[in-house]
């Protein structure tokens, strides 16, 4: 059909609708013309993501299928990979995962295990097992997927290039960084020779590659990387893109954490510009942004700045979020420490005090962001001079550190 081919897939909806509404009238409801444009619909349906219909419209194909064609005829087992991918898409990853599953058998058995539907389902299998989080499930399978790849299309064939990619990613899940590093910079050098440094495929390679480098800690390498992403995807999609808006981040985030504050400041600044512009004032990207770019004012000294800017993102955080939500705690808590280094005691009493209460009611008593609140207590209770106070906090956090952390563990 032509108008799924262009992507005008509310074209498609109504046609199919109208075609759908006549064959009922011509044929009985058994009729393959019947199944085949009742399919057509579900398939628009899951384009124009009202997944709901697609799902009800999936499974009533599926059982029509079952019935007339047969449990291992292809377009019974088309049926069954497309409704297992709207599961996937409504989150619904138990039942995913066992409708593939069954896909998977029965391809190898009607199909071959080389048939490119087969690799296809395997890669399916594959991808919900990563979504439920079984990631040696995962890792197993996609590692089949991408010898049998190699095998029957070559090594440079686009199918193969995202079986690596998708392995390269479950190697990073797994902490296989070594691994992860040296399938995704293959993978780089491969989609930049066929695919070109444009595509889209390539840029989404080099932001896989990049989050590789930051958890194998060569920031150096991350920084190269992102300039090159970002300087591509302002060509491309343009400054005010939200994968451009993205990469200035993510760069920014990397100069701030090689002590490049000055460029991480400048950095920043534009995203939090854009970003107010493209997203609003209020979108958690840019409240982020601005937490950020606090920070940054920080280690900069600039402390004025960063109270100014912490206020704000506290004021909408607890309008957006609530006071409870872990982020809403988090600015409240640096806020509190800046108002510490400022001076401002009587203020950070009040919201570290404030920050403890929720932290132990949200997270508990035992996690790492409330002993750190506890010790930031602590310490302006020393600066105020209450040090009976701030002495039985302290011994507090330390029984606590260590029951959880151990006997050998250092107090800074």
């Amino acid at each position: 059909m032509i108008f799924d081919d262009c992507g005008f897939w509310h074209e498609s909806e109504t046609l199919y609708k109208e075609v759908l509404a006549l064959r009922k009238r011509a044929f009985t409801a058994h009729h393959p013309h019947i199944i085949n444009a009742t399919a057509s619909l579900a398939s628009t349906y899951h384009a124009l993501g009202k997944l709901e219909s697609a799902e009800k419209l999936g499974e009533e194909v599926l059982v029509l299928r079952k019935k007339v064609t047969g449990e291992h005829h292809p377009d019974t087992l088309t049926s069954m990979a497309n409704l297992a991918s709207t599961y996937c898409a409504l989150e619904k990853l138990e039942s995913a995962e066992k409708l593939n599953h069954e896909v998977l058998v029965l391809r190898k058995k009607v199909l071959d295990v080389h048939h490119p539907h087969t690799l296809a389902s395997m890669n399916n299998l594959a991808s919900t097992y990563y979504a439920l989080g079984k990631l040696e499930s995962a890792q197993k399978l996609q590692e089949e997927v991408l010898v049998l790849r190699k095998k029957v299309n070559g090594e440079h064939y686009p199918d193969t290039l995202t079986s690596m990619a998708n392995l390269a990613s479950t190697y990073r899940a797994l902490g296989k960084l070594k691994s992860a590093e040296r399938l995704g910079e293959e993978v780089l050098v491969l989609r930049k020779k066929i695919l070109g440094i444009h595509h889209p495929f390539t840029l989404i390679s080099m932001a896989n590659l990049t989050s590789t480098y930051l958890a194998l800690g060569k920031l150096e390498s991350v920084e190269k990387l992102e300039q090159e992403l970002l300087e591509l995807r302002k060509k491309i999609t343009g400054k005010h893109h939200p994968h451009t808006l993205t990469s200035m981040a993510n760069l920014a985030w990397t100069y701030h954490a090689l002590g490049k504050f000055t460029s991480a400041e400048k950095l920043q600044e534009e995203v939090l510009v854009l970003l107010k512009q493209v997203l609003g004032q209020h979108h958690p990207d840019t409240l982020t942004s601005m937490a950020n770019l606090a920070t940054t004012y920080y280690a900069l000294g600039k402390l004025e700045s960063a109270k100014m800017l912490e206020e704000e993102v506290l004021e909408h955080r607890k309008k957006v979020n609530g006071a409870h939500h872990p982020q809403t705690l988090t600015s409240m808590a640096s806020l509190g420490w800046t108002y510490h280094v400022l001076g401002k005691l009587k203020s950070a009493e009040k919201l570290e005090e404030e920050v403890l209460v929720l932290r132990k009611k949200v997270i508990g008593e035992h996690h790492s962001d409330t002993l750190a609140s506890m010790a930031n207590l602590a310490s302006t209770y020393h600066s105020l001079g209450k040090l009976e106070r701030a002495e039985k906090l302290e011994e507090e956090v330390l029984v606590l550190r260590k029951k959880i952390l151990g006997h050998n563990t250092l107090i800074h």
